[in-house]
């Protein structure tokens, strides 16, 4: 590594600094916002993240904190991606698809071969993150060595769906450390968008059969989660009253209802849930759950108990499930799992991005920058590390779906492979903003709502190329 450094030292540096030009002093986007969609990325150069001698990347949740580069956890993170999409490549070619998957289930272990068992949400996570991994290559190499496992382990999801009507119900092991039982719009969102992520890649590779079924599937689950699990201002889960000892969220205002729909945004896929329902869920987790002083909030809820003040008294932030239709008392199950229901009375940056990030892709412009804004503000120096963004233990990988935002307020739609490359702003008006794609990294300017592409770096550029400052301005968009 020395060595590589050593040799490569000015080329670095200049790579260096001209990065940090074109995503800070170029842009036109506000300063808070591009200082927390990228501050996150740092969490590489902590030890959260290791590189062994083997090659093998190696990641805790957060410093020293829950081992095995965990399906779930990391499923939030954009920035890894955006940034260094090989790293995340890697971990979806020789992790998640190769030491963790068990050919003859689809099974993915959750923690690689610390956690020998499936985590639904990451599960899903694997595929949705197969296919942005795809996107941020400039072939289709990694999905077609891929494709088959990738279509093993949507399988797996598929055959837990018994009656195919595209919404889970058994046993659901998540994030939030238990087994949830009875369909609930978070998980049963990510299997949609998980199909959607299938329907996709198994189109690419030519496998009409298979995008059939993840089509029908994705067409019954959309109809069926609006008539069961939707009340009229946000949706719900619906717990399996055989099951009492299992956590659930039941009738409340849960911040990651809409995940899987979310996640879509991110990769340019169509819609799985109307837009209708996700409007008025979004601006019910902005009227129920956000607010700009945790502290009365956590002093009147009795029934729920305990949760870890990652905000403050006197600091704002989302919550992650409020009860505004009543239901708290059925929370807490009764089994072994119950402490992990004081989650419910948290705040976790990688919730609030992830919600940010879709409110702004849904045009919820104001009230996506208004959670950033205020989760920046917690960072602050003078109150926190603002490169260390906490929830269990420091530089948690969840933080880093702050890049998520940035990717939504740009309007990203990229596809390495085919070379796309869109840009559909949050913001209106004249700007200019840092973009990164498959085969390099520059800036983009609008002008009467035409984008204006110039890259500063490209992949591959001869060495007689400067690395930084090309003055080429490319019309790639489509």
């Amino acid at each position: 590594v020395a060595e590589d450094l050593a040799s490569r030292l000015p080329e670095l540096e200049a790579l260096t600094m001209g990065w940090v030009k074109t995503w800070y002093d170029d842009s036109t986007l506000p300063w808070y916002l591009l200082v927390r969609t990228f501050a996150s990325v740092s969490t590489l150069a902590t030890n959260t993240c290791y590189r062994f001698a083997d090659g093998r990347f190696w990641f805790w949740e957060g410093v020293g904190c829950c081992h095995g580069t965990c399906t779930h956890v990391w499923g939030y993170a954009q920035g890894i991606a955006r940034v260094f999409p090989e790293v995340e490549r890697y971990l979806r070619e020789e992790i998640d698809f190769g030491m963790s998957f068990h050919e003859d289930t689809g099974a993915i272990d959750y923690r690689g071969e610390f956690g020998r068992q499936v985590a639904h949400d990451g599960q899903c996570n694997c595929v949705l993150r197969a296919y942005r991994e795809h996107t941020m290559q400039r072939d289709d190499r990694f999905l077609r060595r891929r494709w088959p496992r990738i279509k093993r382990a949507l399988q797996h999801l598929i055959n837990e769906d018994r009656d195919r009507d595209g919404l889970l119900e058994g046993r659901q092991y998540n994030t939030l450390d238990a087994d949830w039982y009875g369909p609930m719009a978070w998980i049963s969102s990510l299997y949609l968008a998980a199909l959607r992520a299938g329907e996709a890649m198994a189109q690419e590779m030519g496998d009409e059969e298979f995008a059939s079924e993840c089509a029908s599937l994705i067409e019954a689950g959309s109809k069926r989660m609006v008539e069961t699990l939707f009340n009229g201002e946000y949706f719900v889960h619906k717990p399996d009253p055989q099951h009492p000892e299992a956590n659930a969220t039941g009738d409340g205002c849960h911040a990651d209802q809409l995940f899987g729909q979310s996640y879509l945004h991110q990769l340019g896929l169509p819609r799985v849930v109307p837009e209708r329902e996700t409007l008025l869920a979004l601006r019910s987790l902005y009227r129920y759950n956000f607010t700009p002083d945790v502290g009365p909030y956590r002093d009147s809820m009795r029934v729920v108990e305990g949760g870890r003040w990652y905000a403050m008294p006197g600091e704002g932030g989302l919550i992650i499930c409020t009860f505004p239709k009543g239901g708290a008392e059925r929370a807490t199950g009764t089994g072994s799992s119950a402490w992990a229901a004081q989650y419910l009375n948290e705040v976790w940056t990688g919730f609030e991005y992830q919600v940010a990030s879709h409110m702004i892709a849904e045009g919820l412009l104001a009230e996506g920058l208004a959670l950033v804004k205020m989760a920046h503000e917690r960072y602050a120096p003078e109150r926190r590390n603002p490169y260390n963004e906490i929830e269990c233990s420091d530089h948690y990988g969840r933080a880093l779906a702050a890049f998520g935002v940035y990717t939504s307020l740009i309007g990203l739609q990229h596809h390495g492979p085919s070379g796309r490359l869109d840009f559909k702003p949050a913001l209106s008006g004249r700007q200019r903003f840092a973009f990164i794609a498959a085969d390099g990294w520059g800036t983009v300017e609008m002008q009467d709502g035409q984008p204006s592409v110039r890259y500063a770096y490209r992949v591959g550029a001869s060495p007689q190329e400067p690395a930084v400052g090309h003055e080429t301005t490319e019309n790639r968009v489509e």
